[in-house]
Parts: structure tokens; C-alpha cells; sequence
């Protein structure tokens, strides 16, 4: 694995959103470890009128859209930039333009510009996109790692060393622009968790999202007990710190929603039997991934029961980040 003999510059360039921070802080950082060091500087992007309505795709020559008294590009430019959203494309093509090209520039997802423009496009397989600078990628990029997962379950031990095994993380979001989170899946789903917990004797590791929806969670409170302070249920209620990552790490098995690419990547990136709850609605797109998960032994549909299997834990992250730099020491010789 090549190693670099300096400490490399990266910067991160979405437009905050938390998944796209992720992603691109997950891949920076395996990037950061397959190297040897890197320094990592977050870069916000805000677009004023009109670029923040208007598709990179259709953005002129030269335009990249930043608020430039918030969040200056400014040399000195980077060794790579690693970019993610549409608002990110415009700023990150700049910076490759005003480096003279020696940034090297990497896109995750689908930039929606010719791939050509980026020296490497880390795409979801389910995205179908091809070509010579394209490395296609299971689900989405996260920042997953043993280092992480291991310290999260030493800050939450007290918290939830006490719940039975099995311990099940049980992870749920909601309604987005593919699916809906109703009231019947929510009452399905908390009859299904408390059969397992009752059967199985298992410990429920639970978290909600803003988009489940306040009487979605409710029922789901209501159906395994968690009103009552029951011994076995651990459901987070958003105040303190977040024991997501903990969940991850002491869980035994994860049933998540299946709404999330990111979340569902980060679940598969445990090496834990993962379980995909359907919502009502979908696409094509979520249907490819899910369908891949089940395909290659990853995952499997949640149907009410507890199983036990393994898999090959996919590690995109230091995948994508050994071939780039790779691809930048081919570049040098």
C-alpha cells in the first residue's frame, strides 16, 4: 500500500448535511490511516441565489456557488478534495482548476457532471455508473471503524451493560421522499420487537429520528414497554449524548429501517447479522441496494424472527482510499 511521504492535506466539501459530512469525513479519515497521517479540514459550501435552486450540471464555467465570506477556498490548496451533494460539485471543480490540477479530486455519489471532471467518483453500485475513474462502492461511504466502535461501547458501558442478551439495536427512521412511515408499519414493527424480546429474552437498543414521527414513536414505546422503564429497553430519548455508535458495538444482531443507505452501510459495516425493516412506498434505486444486501448474504428482510449469520464485512472506505492514493502515485511516476 503506498505511503506518503509527507503529511497529506485533504478537505471535506459538502453542504453540511449530516450524511454527506459523513461520508466524506469517513473516507478522509481511512485515507488519513492508509497514508500514515493527513491533515483534515471541513469545508461548508452555501450557495447563494440562484446556484443553491439551480443543478451543478447547469452551473457556467467558473461558478462555484460559495458564499465566499463564510467559507473561503483559498490556497493553500490541497493534496486531495473530497466532495459530496450537488452543491459540493461546482467548488470542487474549482479547486482543482485553481491548483493548476495538482488537487486531486474525489466525488462521492453521482455528481450529475460528466464523471471526467473528477479524478476518481465513488458511486453506489446501485447507481450503474461506469467508467475508467469510477470505483463502484457498496452502499455509502461511513466512519465505521473497530478504533470507534470499541470506544463507544467503553463510554456507554454503564448505561447499557445491564440489558440481556441478545442485545438488538434497533435503528428507526421514517418518511422520506421514498417512503412513509405509518401507523400500521410502526404497530407491526413494536408487536414484532416485543414477541422477540419476550421469546428470545433479548435487550432492545433503541433510537428514533425526527422523521419517524412523534406518534409513530409512541406507539412504538407503548408496544415494548419503554414507558415503563422496563429493564430490558434502553430507547433513547434524545437528550445527552448519542449512543448510536455504543448500539452499533454492543449489539448482537441490528434491525434498522430501510429508508437510509448511510445507516444501513453503517450497520453492515459491524459484521453483525443486519435485518431490513420495509416501509410503505420505495424506488428502484433502494429496492437494487436492498436486493444486493440479501443477494451476497449481507442482510436479510425483517420478518418478525432473530437468526444468526456471517458475512464478509465490506470496508469501502479503505478500499476507496487505498486506490486513491494509488492513483496519485501513478501520477507522480
Amino acid at each position: 500500500m503506498p505511503k506518503s511521504p509527507t503529511n497529506l492535506s485533504i478537505w471535506t466539501v459538502t453542504d453540511g448535511k449530516i450524511g454527506m459530512v459523513n461520508q466524506t469525513l469517513g473516507l478522509a479519515e481511512a485515507v488519513a490511516l492508509a497514508c500514515g497521517g493527513a491533515t483534515i479540514s471541513e469545508k461548508r459550501v452555501t450557495p447563494k441565489f440562484p446556484w443553491r435552486w439551480i443543478p451543478a450540471m447547469f452551473w457556467p464555467p467558473g461558478v462555484t456557488g460559495i458564499n465566499r465570506d463564510s467559507n473561503p477556498l483559498v490556497p493553500p490548496w490541497p493534496d486531495i478534495v473530497i466532495s459530496c451533494g450537488r452543491h459540493a460539485v461546482g467548488p470542487t471543480l474549482a479547486v482543482k482548476k485553481h491548483s493548476g490540477g495538482a488537487s486531486f479530486i474525489v466525488h462521492v455519489q453521482h455528481p450529475r457532471v460528466p464523471l471526467s471532471k473528477f479524478d476518481l467518483v465513488a458511486a453506489p453500485q446501485h447507481d450503474r455508473l461506469e467508467g475508467q475513474n469510477v470505483i463502484p462502492i457498496i452502499g455509502a461511504m461511513h466512519r465505521i471503524t473497530r478504533a470507534k466502535l470499541d470506544s463507544a461501547a467503553a463510554s456507554f458501558a454503564d448505561t447499557l451493560n445491564h440489558l440481556p442478551r441478545p442485545r438488538i439495536a434497533v435503528l428507526i427512521g421514517g418518511a422520506n421522499r421514498s417512503y412513509r412511515m405509518t401507523e400500521a408499519v410502526a404497530r407491526r414493527l413494536g408487536q414484532d420487537l416485543a414477541r422477540i424480546a419476550d421469546k428470545n429474552g433479548a435487550g432492545l437498543m433503541v433510537t428514533a429520528s425526527r422523521r419517524t414521527g412523534l406518534d409513530n414513536e409512541n406507539l412504538l414505546r407503548a408496544a415494548i414497554g419503554a414507558g415503563n422503564k422496563a429493564s430490558n429497553v434502553m430507547f433513547w430519548d434524545n437528550h445527552g449524548p448519542n449512543p448510536y455508535f455504543a448500539y452499533l458495538a454492543l449489539a448482537d444482531a441490528v434491525i434498522i429501517t430501510c429508508d437510509s443507505v448511510n445507516m444501513i452501510s453503517e450497520a453492515t459495516a459491524t459484521g453483525k447479522p443486519v435485518y431490513i425493516v420495509p416501509l410503505e412506498g420505495g424506488d428502484a434505486k433502494f429496492s437494487a441496494f436492498h436486493q444486493m444486501l440479501y443477494d451476497t448474504g449481507i442482510a436479510r428482510p425483517f420478518k418478525g424472527e432473530l437468526d444468526h449469520w456471517s458475512y464478509e464485512v465490506p470496508d469501502e472506505p479503505k478500499r476507496v482510499a487505498t486506490e486513491i492514493l494509488r492513483r496519485m502515485e501513478a501520477i507522480k511516476t
